[in-house]
């Protein structure tokens, strides 16, 4: 496998393998591949840390990342990473590609200075990469609870000690439904179903710690 920085005349194919990666994992259908299209774009967008893993020259996995930010109490305010979508093609899921995808990024990530990576997942995807809970590094979500699925990993060791923060995403994943929708008419057509990992979505989307 070869890691290197997407390209323009890449774009397309990452959008189409991104499709194919979340189609009806979340919910029926998704609309991942129009926010990979529209965060390119994005004035928090971080173009050096934009990868494709490639095997036998076919591109089978993407990363994205973006700037957010974490306020603190005492009115400090930190610059973090958040990536999403982290899209691996069906087919080589589960083989480790994901896996050496993200730790080649994350370490991309610190030789740049970033601190710490803040996103919403799945915990049972991100653990063995050294994300944890929230709640253990104070970092809440804006309305002030700690959702399940908010993880946090420190890229410098105690970076996030000795304050507690507020996460505040970067807008960049505020996008038109609609508009996902006129965009994905231009993909082949892909049959919506009702899966059980979108129940298992819901459940970790709607959690939250004590």
């Amino acid at each position: 496998m070869m890691i290197r920085n997407e390209r323009p005349e890449d774009f397309r194919a990452v959008e189409e393998l991104t499709k194919k990666a979340f189609w009806n994992v979340n919910v029926p259908g998704c609309s991942e591949h129009y926010l990979v299209h529209i965060l390119r774009s994005h004035a928090d967008f971080v173009s050096e840390l934009d990868f494709v893993a490639e095997f036998d020259g076919k591109i089978i996995a993407n990363i994205m990342f973006t700037r957010s930010r974490l306020r603190g109490e005492d009115g400090t305010e930190k610059e973090v990473l958040t990536f999403g979508p982290l899209s691996v093609l069906p087919g080589y899921q589960r083989q480790g590609y994901g896996k050496a995808l993200l730790g080649y990024a994350l370490g991309k990530a610190a030789d740049m200075g970033f601190e710490a990576v803040v996103i919403f997942g799945n915990p049972e995807n991100y653990v063995a990469q050294g994300f944890k809970s929230c709640r253990r590094f104070n970092v809440a979500a804006a309305e002030g609870v700690y959702p399940v699925a908010l993880l946090v990993k420190e890229l410098k060791d105690g970076a996030l000690s000795d304050n507690k923060w507020i996460f505040a995403e970067s807008s960049a994943y505020e996008f038109d439904e609609k508009a996902a929708e006129e965009f994905d008419k231009s993909f082949p057509k892909m049959s919506e179903e009702r899966l059980p990992s979108q129940e298992l979505f819901y459940i970790y989307s709607n959690s939250r710690l004590c």
